[in-house]
């Protein structure tokens, strides 16, 4: 027994076989596909090669309940009878047994890891496109966090995706001298991360000056962390106000 299922293709009802059976035998063509699934199912059922020993032509036919039918298999080459009078489905192996039916199980996993992978990328897709619109309505509500050009009076509260206008923070940063190497990453962030939680509303020029100052005070502040005190070294000159020549000196009267 190969298993508990048979190929039949979609497109059967419209085979041109199918038709000339349905001439054969003045029936239904649903008749007829009714009457080939129970024929092929026996095949698929008792045979491991194709080949129906002990089914004869009538066997069949009491089988499927209808005299002629395996006749009309036969003359169209879905049937044959060999020397010994049995019944020899042609291309049992391509449709039948278990190898026919394990290339028909992995095309069909095949079929569905391709679906599945359709929709993994249909909801990669849906998903980038709704961060994209979610980037976009939060630059709609702080032009502080576009990219692009942006009006240096808007007001705006502070937020963790904040950066400073490259020409602002330019001109403020050469203003107060300050190099525009020092205004990194991590400097942005801990501005920001500072000023976010409090709400504090204030136009895009008052931002990049209030970051100018914060780096600048960096720099200080990492500049006076650096000063060290050192010990005077003695000096090799004499000091003439001493009075050290004179000790254990006996003045006589």
């Amino acid at each position: 027994m190969a298993g508990d299922w048979i190929k039949m293709r979609i497109d059967l009802q419209t085979h041109p076989k199918v038709f000339r059976m349905v001439s054969a035998l003045q029936a239904d063509r649903l008749r007829i596909i009714g009457g080939l699934h129970v024929a092929w199912s026996i095949f698929d059922t008792h045979s491991s090669d194709g080949v129906l020993v002990g089914y004869t032509v009538d066997a069949m036919d009491a089988v499927v309940g209808w005299s002629g039918f395996t006749q009309a298999m036969i003359d169209v080459e879905w049937a044959s009878v060999n020397d010994g009078g049995s019944l020899v489905m042609p291309r049992f192996e391509e449709h039948n047994g278990a190898s026919a039916k394990r290339r028909a199980n992995d095309n069909e996993r095949k079929r569905t890891a391709r679906k599945s992978d359709g929709v993994r990328k249909m909801s990669a897709r849906d998903a980038e496109e709704m961060r994209t619109r979610e980037e976009k309505r939060r630059e709609d509500q702080n032009p502080l966090s576009a990219q692009g050009s942006v009006d240096p009076r808007m007001p705006s509260e502070m937020t963790l995706d904040w950066n400073p206008d490259h020409k602002l923070l330019k001109t403020y940063s050469v203003h107060s001298g300050v190099a525009l190497g020092l205004f990194t990453e991590e400097a942005r962030r801990a501005f920001t991360a500072h000023y976010e939680p409090r709400g504090q509303v204030n136009t895009q020029a008052e931002w990049v000056q209030m970051l100018v100052k914060w780096v600048l005070n960096d720099r200080n502040r990492a500049a006076a962390s650096n000063v060290r005190q050192f010990t005077p070294r003695p000096s090799t000159e004499p000091d003439f106000d001493s009075n050290a020549w004179a000790e254990g000196l006996v003045v006589s009267p």
